[in-house]
């Protein structure tokens, strides 16, 4: 069975195309200079080559058929004689008032009787051999009078024309092409040098001239470039200076006017979303603080209700567990929506030597307590690994993470933390990893799960409900990202990992 055969490759074989504009505009001008370079050289070697053919054909009608004619009868007392002929018939014609080069033949039913060539510097003497071709070619030559070129064996280009003589004869003058062929070829040769230095010189004139021309556009193009690598995501932005190119009249300035434009409207719509982003921290930082002392003054009243020493109905004990209960919850989520709020702001975490192998023994000891039914594991170096943060917040991350693996995957999973330190560009960075081998995180909410308030799909949470309010995994960017690093969630069925980045040494980001 035969291979099928490999389909040949779109770009094989062509010609590179220039990618920028201004690349493209200097190529599109040097290609059509160079065609009407090429067009009007053309136009000046065809004009020139028939304007000499028809001086040759005019001196042809001028010399007439002095010289074929004169060889019929033989001027031997006239000239010198040089070799006897191969043709019959003396062929030492009459040259006088002959050009040189001039050739002369004198044909009979078809037949050359004669044939001669006056005396030139390329042919000094006065036979000349002919080929079966050349005879044929002689003998198809019309009796008008008309110039015809025919290349000769011996001879090279010649003009030749026909006449009919007075006794039936056939009497043919040539002149040779060559002054013609040299001509062409001269004007050919300046056409070609004077063409190539006026492509040089106008390329690289287009050249400046096409860089001059785009100056606005590179400039708006260096701040559209600006401007793609801010951090347009969320923060107080501030854009780049504005092109200052305005010209309604060219293409290039109503672009450039239409980009500043463009640019600050942008810049509003930045600046009123920065505000809004604004109040809505300090709202949810304020209603986070004002709601503690009532979240905390309901979950009191209702564990003072419970210490009540007198006979107190189930359903009521059971209505103040509950609001025990949820008032702790609340609390909680009070005291994360704070948080985050804080993180927000940019408020400075603590920056104190941190172990983080001791944070790792103490978080999995306590999800060992809250979730018996899971198979707890650690793989830890044999050194301490320490960074520079805040104690209290790495350990809420390892806490928030271990209990999302708890929370969200059934009984007997078995969740894994390891530590280890890895070399990076930019340094030495510390790698935390927790691995669960449960049923993954759902394809859709894997791009948003470290957003606030996204939840796993209910089928994920355990069946008392213990699921949390979606806080969790966004608590563990923002503190993460805080400390100058990164967290990464690769999910699929049977093996989920999270794994926290943290500069070692604690050169992370700024406080």
């Amino acid at each position: 069975m035969t291979a099928p055969a490999r389909t040949p490759r779109r770009w094989a074989g062509r010609l590179p195309w220039p990618r920028t504009l201004r690349a493209r505009l200097t190529t599109g001008l040097l290609v059509l200079l160079a065609l009407s370079c090429a067009a009007v050289g053309v136009a000046a070697v065809v004009e020139l080559n028939g304007f000499l053919t028809g001086r040759l054909d005019e001196q042809l009608r001028q010399t007439g058929t002095g010289f074929p004619q004169s060889l019929e009868h033989g001027t031997a007392g006239r000239v010198e004689k040089t070799k006897p002929s191969d043709h019959d018939g003396d062929e030492h014609g009459d040259t006088r008032r002959q050009a040189a080069a001039t050739f002369g033949a004198r044909l009979v039913g078809g037949r050359i009787t004669n044939a001669a060539v006056v005396p030139s510097r390329s042919h000094p003497g006065f036979a000349v051999t002919l080929s079966a071709a050349d005879r044929t070619a002689l003998a198809a030559l019309p009796t008008d009078g008309a110039g015809h070129t025919v290349c000769l064996s011996e001879l090279g280009g010649y003009r030749l024309a026909a006449w009919s003589g007075r006794d039936g004869d056939v009497l043919v003058t040539g002149l040779p092409t060559e002054p013609v062929r040299a001509a062409v070829h001269r004007l050919e040769l300046v056409a070609g040098c004077v063409f190539g230095l006026a492509s040089a010189a106008a390329g690289v004139a287009g050249a400046l001239w096409v860089r001059w021309s785009l100056r606005p556009l590179s400039r708006v193009a260096a701040t559209a470039a600006r401007v793609s690598e801010l951090p347009l995501a969320s923060g107080e932005v501030a854009l780049p200076p504005r092109t200052g190119e305005a010209d309604p009249r060219s293409e290039v300035g109503r672009l450039a006017a239409a980009f500043d434009r463009m640019l600050h409207h942008v810049e509003d719509a930045l600046t009123k979303r920065h505000a809004g982003e604004e109040r809505l921290r300090g709202f949810a930082a304020d209603a986070s603080h004002e709601l503690r002392t009532p979240v905390a003054t309901v979950r009191g009243h209702a564990e003072l209700a419970l210490l009540h020493p007198g006979p107190v109905p189930p359903e009521v004990t059971r209505a103040l567990e509950r609001i025990a209960a949820e008032s702790a919850r609340m609390g909680e989520m009070v005291d994360e929506m704070l948080l985050l709020a804080r993180l927000d702001a940019g408020r400075p975490l603590e920056r104190r030597p941190v172990d983080l192998t001791r944070l790792v023994l103490d978080a999995v000891t306590d999800a060992r307590a809250a979730g018996p039914g899971h198979r707890w594991a650690m793989d830890l170096p044999e050194e301490p690994v320490t960074v520079t943060g805040d104690a209290h917040r790495l350990h809420q991350v390892l806490a928030n993470l271990l209990a999302n693996a708890r929370l969200h995957t059934p009984a007997g999973t078995a969740v894994t933390v390891s530590l280890a330190e890895a070399s990076a560009a930019d340094g030495a960075t510390t790698v935390l990893r927790v691995h669960d081998d449960g049923p993954g995180v759902p394809a859709e909410i894997q791009p948003g799960v470290f957003e606030r308030f996204t939840r796993a799909d209910r089928r994920r949470a355990d069946p008392s409900g213990g699921a949390g309010a979606g806080l969790g995994l966004s608590i563990v960017a923002a503190v993460t990202q805080a400390h100058g690093g990164g967290v990464e969630l690769d999910s699929r069925p049977g093996a989920t990992t999270f794994t926290v980045r943290l500069p070692s040494g604690g050169a992370g980001a700024g406080t």
